[in-house]
């Protein structure tokens, strides 16, 4: 089958970039380097009215949800980036250009099968936010309970679809050509990135993480999270509680209030630790846009969350490890830190444990007990990827979302407390956690708790260890299997589609050269014409 849709699609990619002054980019890349002496002759290159940060901005909302998520992970990594982008990118976390109110309406009146008046006693058509995959609107309810529905955008999940096939062609790309790229696993990481983007489009997915994490900070002082109304919700549609706050990006606004933005602060770390480690459960996309503040208690000021439609946990092996690396870090236990990366597999078996430790001291030991604001983890995890790269380290897609997470919380704690001392507030938490998992009394009560189940397990023993016997050769842990089955599909999707790729650029060079007339004109309708055989070849394979 011929893929125009992603023909189309690289071809709309790289004409945004030049419409939007960020040619530059294009002409650097490795297909058109060569031609790079002809941006000379581009005409538009003069006409660039907005500063840059502005142009990127602008390309990002115009390439569609997959490259504005891009954009909202990078605004947190302010020291990352020029300040004129950051703050355009910033942009992007709650005032993403919305889709028309009729849209919104004809979707909420389908989804819910009854006219807006019949469900709702107040409905506002301008919407309070958009983001890249949805926008809310604010309503009241016949009993009066103030909400916010959340609607999908329209077409969302082909769009997302097509962009994600690029993904797979860019990563087939790398795995083939990038001598590096075994370490990175990059269709596995896709792989990942695409499971996490189809939860995400899934509004009743979200809902029920939503509840789920209500249960787990039930009571909580720290973190609120809203209610939810199941009977107004669907895939595409989401009704919940809605909230009152002050965003968390308001820092001059939150001052004023005279919130306690040191306990702030460390609240947030204390969250997080918790979700990731005591619930297992834990809100991964916490940038600016979906975090607020309730003020109502100075003292005590507290989080409110928004948006569950990334939600990340870890296997218990994971976990473990995790956490004991997290420890030994803080307490400055390099050769433990070295241990536990060999144990856990995540570089090779045949790695000397002593000369791992000299490479993770020599990392890590200038950033303790420095204020956040004189550390900056974007610059320590480079180094730890160099670090990583001399001992065939590898990254593990699983724990993708868990890094993306940490870096926007560090992006949010230079934001609002620069001051904070991360590992005195974290070390305490995973410390306590630690003892009460290793606690016999705790072990106890669990092992009681599971007799019922054991009970009845034991019966059907002899049974499980004949299969057990019979299928062991064969069985494979059915996460790895299915994501083992996304890599390989992603890898088939990658080579098709990165034979497309190549030859809709050659196409592409071709149509330009013609286009700008330049000589010998027959170079321009040669690449033309192999581009375009290079197109139809790679069409008919399989």
């Amino acid at each position: 089958m011929f893929r125009f849709r992603l023909i189309v699609r690289l071809l709309s990619i790289q004409r945004t970039l030049v419409r939007h002054g960020l040619d530059d980019l294009v002409w650097q890349t490795h297909l058109f380097r060569p031609l790079a002496w002809l941006q000379r002759l581009v005409p538009w290159r003069r006409r660039r009215r907005h500063p840059l940060g502005v142009r990127v901005r602008l390309a990002l909302e115009e390439l569609g949800p997959l490259f504005v998520k891009f954009g909202q992970a990078l605004s947190v990594r302010r020291d990352l980036l020029p300040a004129e982008i950051a703050d355009e990118l910033a942009k992007l976390q709650d005032r993403v250009p919305p889709f028309p109110s009729k849209d919104a309406v004809a979707t909420l009146e389908k989804a819910l099968r009854a006219k807006l008046e019949q469900r709702f006693a107040a409905f506002e058509s301008e919407p309070l936010a958009a983001a890249s995959i949805a926008q809310v609107h604010a309503a009241t309810l016949p009993d009066g309970a103030e909400v916010v529905v959340k609607i999908l955008r329209p077409n969302v999940r082909n769009m997302i679809g097509r962009d994600v096939e690029v993904l797979f062609a860019l990563a087939y790309l790398a795995e083939r050509y990038w001598p590096e790229a075994y370490r990175l696993h990059p269709i596995e990481v896709v792989a990942e990135f695409e499971k996490s983007l189809t939860h995400e489009v899934d509004l009743l997915r979200e809902a029920a993480s939503a509840a789920q994490l209500k249960r787990n900070f039930e009571g909580s002082e720290k973190l609120y999270v809203p209610e939810v109304y199941w009977d107004y919700c669907r895939r595409n549609v989401l009704t919940i509680e809605r909230i009152h706050g002050i965003p968390i990006n308001d820092v001059a606004r939150l001052r004023q209030s005279g919130a306690n933005i040191k306990r702030l602060a460390e609240n947030g770390v204390e969250i997080f630790f918790t979700q990731v480690f005591r619930h297992n459960f834990f809100h991964a996309d916490m940038h600016p846009g979906n975090i607020f503040v309730d003020v109502s208690d100075r003292d005590n000021p507290r989080y409110i969350a928004v948006d569950f439609g990334i939600m990340g946990s870890l296997g218990a092996e994971d976990q473990e490890y995790l956490a004991q690396n997290f420890l030994a870090f803080f307490r400055r236990d390099y050769r433990r830190v070295a241990t536990l990366h060999i144990e856990s597999g995540w570089v090779p078996a045949d790695t000397r444990a002593d000369e791992l430790e000299a490479a993770i001291r020599a990392v890590c030991e200038p950033i303790f007990n420095k204020p956040l604001k004189e550390i900056s983890f974007g610059l320590v995890l480079l180094r730890l990827f160099e670090t990583a790269r001399a001992f065939r380290m590898e990254v593990q897609p699983q724990l993708v979302l868990l890094q993306k997470t940490l870096l926007s919380i560090e992006g949010l704690g230079r934001e609002l407390y620069p001051e904070l001392d991360l590992w005195s507030t974290a070390k305490p938490i995973l410390e306590d956690w630690m003892r009460q998992r290793r606690d016999p009394r705790v072990q106890l009560k669990r092992l009681l708790e599971s007799l019922p189940e054991l009970a009845e397990d034991l019966l059907e023993l002899p049974q499980i260890l004949h299969r057990f016997v019979h299928d062991s050769r064969r069985a494979r842990p059915a996460r790895e299997a299915a994501l083992a089955e996304a890599a390989r599909r992603g890898r088939r999707v990658g080579e098709r589609n990165a034979r497309l790729f190549v030859g809709a650029a050659v196409l592409l060079s071709g149509v330009i050269w013609t286009g700008l007339g330049a000589e010998p004109l027959w170079v321009g309708w040669v690449g033309a014409a192999l581009g375009l055989i290079a197109l139809l070849v790679a069409a008919r394979r399989r």
